[in-house]
């Protein structure tokens, strides 16, 4: 049994790891609630230059660029999305995992694929394993804009359009709640949801629909990569909050175990020496 002294350690120590994980859990709380205002608010714009590419690209008539156009597979590339460090609950596990599994189902060599790494645990992940990461950034803020991913969004697109691959996918951990996220794999090239619906708008444009779409397209592709980024971002944010929490909670109870154990050793202590006090005091008379 351990001495009181070590018990009493234990106590400290671990009391010392629950302020620590308290304050990265209101930390990341503020961060999540800035990164969830910062996803929603990229919605509207996200709606409206899909319906404005839709449109361009599908009420003139259907215009044939190489960013809406299905071309035989030879090469995957994968955008996955992860955060630069840890303490994140299955965040970064789940997504990796998912990858891992999809690409050993898909390819049998890594000829047949590149991978894009956003984030320090992506990278590392794949490197280790020897896997094909082509393009890669680390550092990101906790709230991210456009032009902390503009060179890599920039570069992928482009690999796509000279054929460096000839889909392009994104995986990446989806917000739903404080504690709920779920990992979604969507494909972003060719471009195959501009659709017709019944929002289809009559646009009067100059020059042709080709000089508008041979910028509009790039930019649209680049904006579904940084969409996907602010929604990661809420999501690992939350997943932290939430991991930091239950760390929280258990250091607690492991404080109370250790109280416990403490005053329960504490007081056979006492009762010993009021014994050995009791029989020495009888061994006198």
């Amino acid at each position: 049994m351990a001495s009181l002294r070590e018990i009493k350690t234990r106590i400290n120590s671990t009391k010392k790891t629950s302020q620590i994980t308290k304050a990265m859990e209101m930390t990341s709380a503020a961060k999540w609630n800035r990164a969830v205002v910062n996803a929603k608010a990229f919605v509207p714009y996200m709606n409206k230059i899909q319906e404005v590419t839709a449109s361009i690209a599908i009420g003139s008539g259907g215009v044939n660029h190489p960013m809406l156009t299905h071309r035989p597979v030879k090469k995957t590339g994968y955008i996955v999305m992860t955060s630069d460090s840890g303490l994140a609950g299955a965040f970064n596990s789940n997504v990796l995992r998912r990858v891992s599994q999809t690409i050993k189902e898909r390819h049998k060599s890594n000829d047949e694929f590149a991978i894009i790494a956003i984030g320090r645990v992506a990278r590392d992940f794949f490197a280790k394993r020897g896997m094909n990461v082509i393009l890669e950034t680390i550092g990101i803020p906790a709230q991210p804009n456009f032009a902390d991913i503009q060179d890599i969004t920039r570069a992928t697109v482009g690999m796509f359009a000279d054929g460096t691959f000839d889909e392009l996918y994104v995986y990446y951990s989806h917000y739903l709640s404080a504690i709920s996220q779920e990992v979604l794999e969507k494909k972003l090239l060719p471009l195959s949801d501009l659709t017709a619906s019944d929002k289809l708008i009559s646009y009067t444009f100059e020059p042709s629909a080709e000089e508008i779409l041979e910028v509009l397209l790039p930019q649209y592709a680049e904006s579904l990569i940084y969409g996907a980024l602010l929604d990661s971002k809420a999501s690992e944010h939350a997943a932290r909050m939430t991991a930091m929490r239950n760390a929280t909670d258990n250091a607690k109870e492991l404080i109370n175990h250790y109280t416990l154990v403490f005053n329960r050793a504490r007081q056979a202590s006492i009762t010993q020496e009021i014994t050995e006090i009791v029989g020495g005091a009888a061994a006198l008379e």
